[in-house]
């Protein structure tokens, strides 16, 4: 099948059946094996995903009146063909016979005219249609309209400047595995295997690469000398305090990057127990487990529900990294724009206050519970640790003291404006005698 047909079907999945872009594709690649017509497949996906409320807009100003519903591929193949157009280095001429080819492979030849004027159009009106999209919000920014409003509550000062970072590609972060060796050998192995990058200073098994690569290309990376993750999250083990002998619980664990990196960092706790509710992700953290060797106890469950997975001992260490809206992670999952909803808010709020809720108990007296999201919502992180902080009498914030991203009133946040990291929320709860 034509690679723009490949790519217009998975954006249906994403957007029609709410899968992510990442099972999408991996579903699309069952049938595509020749890995540079993967990577382009990917990269033209990454990118209406990257700027779809902006090519939506475009689209709908092209086209004479909408496509039907069942239409929905024609549809995506003319916002890839405005993609390329406006974003790739693609020959114009070949993008648009291409793209209008694709109209056979998803047999629908009918749209071929159709495709093809349109695409012929944007070519000759593309300065003034760009500039039009100023007096839209949600085009301007390529962002939808409620995530513009709640960043701009949220970052007074700054919310443009993220945005506009959420559209960037993503630095690819590595984690070196310090259990192993050190990151400085790393980054010899890493210009032995011509490839360059270097050290950053936010935590000391961080190292940004130049350009980004297949994981395959990365030496070791089989045997766990090295994992792909964002400086931002590479924080969460440091707060966490970890010494030998200590009893750890990862809840919301899945894919596993942060789990492994707590036993990367301290080997000698009693125990480890990573928990998830999605099978699918549990077996991310599986794959996790045995790729990097890490002894944990992986458990399939809702961890709000205790009794069904809890042996009765209580924990020196919680990390909880709760599910959240993720827009701290856009620019690495931009299929996050369409994902996300605002009326998906209250109940992710709800789900985080209830997490909160039932694992409190579970920490020993003096142990101490870090609270993570991957968001840059203040009703999903320092608003959930006042909630929490009213409802119990035991608890004690802890002040992170490092002086990476920005101080918020009970925690820290990283953002890409200031860290080149993710949008990682951070608070350390201590509980203390009632």
């Amino acid at each position: 099948m034509n690679s723009r047909a490949h790519a217009a079907l998975t954006l249906v999945s994403v957007v029609k059946y709410s899968r992510s872009l990442d099972l999408a594709l991996a579903t699309t690649f069952e049938s595509v094996k020749e890995q540079k017509e993967r990577s382009f497949i990917q990269a033209l996906c990454y990118g209406v995903m990257r700027w779809y409320p902006r090519l939506e807009v475009l689209a709908l100003h092209l086209l004479q009146k909408p496509l039907k519903e069942k239409d929905i591929d024609i549809k995506f193949l003319l916002l890839l063909g405005i993609y390329q157009l406006g974003y790739m280095r693609t020959a114009e001429h070949a993008a648009v016979s291409a793209t209008v080819d694709a109209c056979l492979a998803l047999k629908k030849g009918w749209a071929k005219r159709l495709v093809n004027a349109v695409l012929r159009r944007y070519q000759r009106e593309k300065t003034e249609l760009n500039l039009s999209l100023a007096n839209t919000p949600s085009a301007k920014f390529a962002h939808p309209d409620w995530l513009i409003q709640q960043l701009r509550e949220d970052w007074p000062n700054c919310w443009p400047a993220l945005l506009e970072k959420n559209n960037e590609n993503p630095p690819m972060h590595l984690r070196v595995n310090l259990s192993i060796g050190n990151r400085q050998q790393y980054l010899e192995k890493i210009e032995n295997a011509q490839l360059a990058g270097n050290a950053l200073d936010m935590v000391d098994s961080a190292i940004c690469l130049s350009q980004a690569v297949p994981v395959e290309e990365l030496p070791e990376f089989s045997s766990g000398h090295v994992s792909v993750q964002d400086v931002g999250a590479q924080l969460a083990v440091s707060l966490l305090g970890l010494s030998s002998g200590l009893s750890v619980l990862d809840a919301c664990a899945a894919p596993g990057g942060k789990t492994a990196h707590i036993y990367e960092t301290e080997s000698g706790l009693a125990k480890l127990v990573a928990i998830d509710k999605d099978a699918n992700r549990v077996a991310l953290l599986e794959s996790t487990k045995q790729r990097l060797g890490t002894k944990m106890q992986i458990v399939q469950a809702d961890a709000r529900q205790i009794e069904s997975w809890w042996d009765g001992e209580l924990f020196d260490r919680i990390l909880l990294d709760a599910p959240c809206s993720a827009s701290g992670v856009i620019r690495r999952h931009p299929d996050i724009k369409i994902l996300r909803r605002a009326e998906q808010m209250p109940k992710l709020r709800q789900t985080q206050a209830q997490l909160l809720l039932k694992l409190w108990p579970l920490l020993k007296q003096g142990g101490r519970l870090v609270y993570a999201t991957c968001s840059m919502f203040k009703q999903e992180n320092d608003n959930q640790i006042e909630n929490h902080l009213h409802k119990h009498d035991d608890v004690r914030v802890l002040t992170i003291t490092e002086d990476w991203g920005t101080p918020t009133k009970y925690g820290r946040q990283t953002l890409p404006t200031i860290d080149d990291a993710d949008g990682f929320y951070y608070a350390i709860l201590e509980k203390r005698k009632a």
